[in-house]
């Protein structure tokens, strides 16, 4: 009987065609959403943009006033390393105006506004370290905080909250409509504040590494900033200025082509020799704390320095065989991000001069102030143990009171008393107990107050004396 049924080939060849449809349905539709969901172009207002930049760039009246203030706020901050007080200064600062007028004139070709930004960031480095010096030549606060530390060299963490908080910036103020682009800016002033303040602590201190150091981190942020506005404001097509002579036209525009390449060149070049310097500190640590391992021997410190491909690790304890050394040594030249570095073990085989030499005064400091730390627990340990003994040697002394012979010598002794007892009594004050021996005293109702008072007295030492007590308590019946 003949078979009347399809080819399964041909049935094989419907079905993949059917999920190659799907699949480039499916693919399409994500296509479609993704440029939905990040397309910025069409929401875009540039003349309302340009308009907004424009006027952030002056610094006169109301926003020199703001930014002396939070500058002041700033170097508060810093001063006694308060990261809250330093970012409220950050929600009130002016600072990003003239940054993205920069990029935003260099991107279109506008040379007066340009000239404008330029000139206005001039004023606004000088007002912000002019105020940050005089804070700090009058604030009785003069050691170097951890906050200020941290703005004396550029890091690649520095550059990347330049480069993000720019983008964020700049494409909120391209947008339709409202956006408090203020708040965007306090990611700017990061970059920027902090840096600045730390200038005018430099020039105050006198201390030329902390004002040379802070200043280039503010001037590549700053760069960075003014770099991300120049890239967004290309990549959303913002019109071009137009100048009637095609002469000058022609010179604006090469102008401009040339300061955007002075800049970005040395830019991306300082991005790539920041990231190499993070990937070489990052790989020093996880080199040491997973390879530099002898049992009884204890890394105290480690330092590394990128130019000079150097690590040298610190090591007190027992003494690291030379063939441990010689692992270590190996291990580093496995190691890719690590195959050209210098390793320096120091450790107890050195003279003891030599090693005090080698370990940094803030090492040396900080194992003494652990000593100390370890020390006082200890002590204060042993305090409480003292305490808590001698409060159980005065309850045995207490109860082993002979009573009944006491008592007979308290009645040859003592006429006035017509009763005499005797108990332990526990007080505590809700923070701690005490046993106090308490010894009762009935006086004939002939003896004067301040006979009786003066017989508690000579009873009360004399019981001290006898029995050795620190402490006791006389009351009355």
């Amino acid at each position: 009987m003949e078979n009347k049924g399809q080819n399964p080939e041909s049935e094989g060849s419907v079905s993949n065609e059917a999920v190659r449809r799907d699949a480039k349905s499916l693919f399409k539709s994500g296509r479609t959403f993704l440029s939905e969901l990040l397309d910025i172009r069409s929401d875009t207002d540039r003349d309302s943009t340009i308009e907004a930049v424009k006027k952030d760039i002056s610094f006169k009246g109301h926003n020199a006033w703001i930014l002396i203030f939070s500058i002041f706020v700033a170097s508060i901050g810093l001063n006694v390393s308060s990261t809250a007080v330093v970012i409220g200064a950050m929600l009130i600062s002016p600072l990003m105006g003239p940054i993205v007028g920069i990029g935003l004139s260099l991107a279109i070709n506008d040379i007066e506004t340009l000239k404008r930004s330029l000139i206005n960031l001039a004023v606004m480095i000088v007002l912000s370290v002019l105020t940050a010096t005089l804070y700090f030549a009058v604030s009785p606060i003069s050691e170097l905080t951890p906050e200020l530390e941290a703005r004396t060299y550029p890091t690649i963490l520095d550059v990347l909250v330049a480069i993000f908080g720019g983008l964020a910036l700049i494409v909120a103020k391209t947008k339709k409509g409202t956006i408090a682009s203020v708040i965007f800016g306090v990611a700017i002033a990061t970059a920027l504040m902090p840096p600045l303040c730390t200038v005018g602590y430099g020039l105050a201190m006198g201390e030329w590494q902390y004002y040379a150091g802070a200043f280039y981190l503010f001037s590549i942020n700053a760069v960075f900033i003014a770099l991300s506005t120049f890239i967004v404001a290309k990549f959303l097509g913002f019109p071009m200025v137009k100048y009637a002579n095609s002469r000058r036209r022609r010179f604006v525009t090469q102008m401009a082509s040339l300061i955007a390449l002075v800049v970005m060149i040395p830019s991306l070049y300082l991005f790539y020799k920041l990231y190499k310097e993070q990937v070489f500190t990052s790989a020093t640590k996880d080199y040491v704390t997973n390879v530099i391992r002898y049992e009884g021997a204890e890394v105290v410190k480690f330092s590394q320095d990128y130019k000079s491909k150097r690590i040298d690790v610190y090591l007190i304890g027992a003494l690291v065989p030379k063939d441990k050394i010689n692992e270590w040594y190996s291990q580093l030249t496995e190691d890719n991000l690590l195959s050209d570095a210098q390793l320096k073990i120091h450790q107890g085989s050195d003279q003891s001069s030599q090693m005090a030499e080698q370990l940094s005064s803030a090492v040396r400091s900080g194992i003494l102030e652990d000593l100390y730390v370890n020390n006082q627990q200890a002590l204060s340990d042993k305090n409480q143990q003292i305490q808590l003994l001698e409060e159980e040697l005065t309850r045995i002394k207490a109860s082993a009171l002979p009573f009944n012979s006491l008592s007979q010598e308290v009645h040859i002794n003592y006429d006035d008393i017509d009763r005499f007892g005797f108990s332990n009594t526990i007080n505590t004050n809700f923070e701690k107990s005490d046993t106090i021996p308490t010894f009762m005293v009935a006086w004939k109702s002939s003896l004067s107050e301040s006979s009786k008072r003066k017989e508690e007295a000579k009873l009360k030492a004399w019981l001290k004396l006898k029995y050795k007590l620190d402490t006791l308590a006389i009351a009355r019946y």
